[in-house]
């Protein structure tokens, strides 16, 4: 797998997707593996840049390799990777390996498998919130390393959306009790 920098991230938004599963994600030492994601790009009518740059999407239109932020139900935080322009990787869900204790502080006690398991989850238990918006992925607070080994991935359409719901762009790690919700 190449080195997690901002050329790993300027391809086609599917290609990163499926490569990103098994990452490890480390915000300020918190995270683990990615387990599911989930990719966006200008041509989908379901992604946030399809109506072109807002103030909202602005990052995704910057340069790969940073950090898209935003706010759904005016509740959840939810972080993506930004790929080429307009494009990016919705982090749906990790394996809580590090800085396990503080997680469950953030989350209030929940079961481990619903620390991470859902893309707001995933943000409160990482303290992602809107300053981490446009932020580079290869620079502190973020950490990428590699994955340590090649898992058997399954690919389905995408979830919590009402637009383009037949797209195959869900990414996971097959059999993963950490996922948002089991593949259909």
């Amino acid at each position: 797998m190449p080195a997690i920098t901002p050329t790993f991230f300027d391809r086609p938004v599917t290609d990163v997707a499926r490569d990103l599963i098994g990452v490890t994600l480390l915000i300020d030492g918190v995270g683990g593996p990615l387990v599911e994601v989930e990719a966006y790009d200008q041509t989908d009518p379901a992604s946030h840049s399809f109506n072109g740059p807002t103030l909202r999407n602005h990052a995704m239109f910057g340069p790969p390799g940073h950090a898209y932020v935003y706010k759904i139900y005016g509740i959840h935080w939810c972080l993506n990777f930004v790929c080429q322009p307009g494009s990016a990787v919705l982090i749906r869900a990790l394996e809580p390996m590090h800085g396990v204790a503080l997680m469950y502080e953030r989350r209030g006690g929940v079961a481990e498998r619903q620390l991470c398991s859902g893309p707001g989850k995933l943000c409160q238990a990482l303290g992602v919130d809107i300053g981490r918006n446009g932020m580079p992925l290869d620079a502190p607070p973020f950490s990428l390393l590699p994955a340590e080994a090649s898992h058997d991935i399954a690919t389905g359409p995408r979830i919590g959306i009402t637009k383009g719901t037949d797209t195959p762009w869900r990414f996971v790690r097959r059999g993963s009790p950490f996922l948002s919700k089991p593949m259909r």
